[in-house]
């Protein structure tokens, strides 16, 4: 990459302390850092508990489903009293429901979705859903709905950035940015105080 960056692909529970700083097992070897940043979305609580923080972390699930409808919507319909949203797409409607809370590993249940599914189908005809299966996504949550980014309280060198909810990639390149002001030291265009981990210590 331009400024010397790489991609590689590997096992974050292979985290582990490693002399001064860190490393973890990649496609490409062992590779060690001073820094490490733990950012595994809902899958970060099974790894910070090896590490000894319990924080109140939990997952909100959602469906998706796209059908076979002719261009009915030119922009998204959300019905906030009845927990759904259409928003048009190349290839038809896509329908997406509220929140299920559920263990992360859960089987996927169809009850929201059935029942979008029939609210929705009371103002606009559908048409036959896609051949693909409902997608079903984990959002990382926390007791007071914020993110979870700053250094490890026990463990120099490592950081935390999980726990957007449903704000993921809408609040990720801003977090990033944070997260790199924090871990060089510099003065942070906003204050990080309300995202620290310490809140929960």
């Amino acid at each position: 990459m331009a400024r010397g960056g790489r991609f590689l692909t590997g096992d974050a529970t292979s985290l582990q302390s490693q002399g001064a700083g860190w490393s973890v097992q990649t496609s490409g070897g062992r590779v060690q850092a001073e820094q490490a940043v733990l950012a595994l979305g809902p899958w970060a609580d099974a790894l910070i508990r090896t590490l000894g923080y319990r924080f109140p972390l939990f997952v909100k699930r959602g469906y998706h489903q796209h059908y076979r409808s002719p261009a009915q919507l030119r922009q998204p319909l959300l019905d906030a009293e009845r927990g759904y949203v259409l928003a048009p797409m190349q290839r038809g409607l896509r329908l997406t429901t509220g929140a299920e809370f559920a263990p992360i590993d859960a089987p996927p249940t169809p009850v929201q979705l059935l029942k979008a599914e029939a609210l929705a189908g009371e103002l606009l005809d559908l048409g036959e859903p896609l051949s693909e299966p409902p997608w079903l996504g984990a959002r990382p949550c926390t007791a007071d709905m914020l993110p979870v980014m700053g250094p490890a309280p026990r463990h120099k060198g490592l950081w935390f950035n999980f726990g957007h909810a449903h704000q993921g990639f809408t609040l990720g390149p801003v977090a990033g940015r944070l997260l790199a002001e924090m871990v060089h030291g510099e003065s942070s265009r906003v204050d990080a105080r309300p995202y620290l981990p310490q809140r929960f210590m």
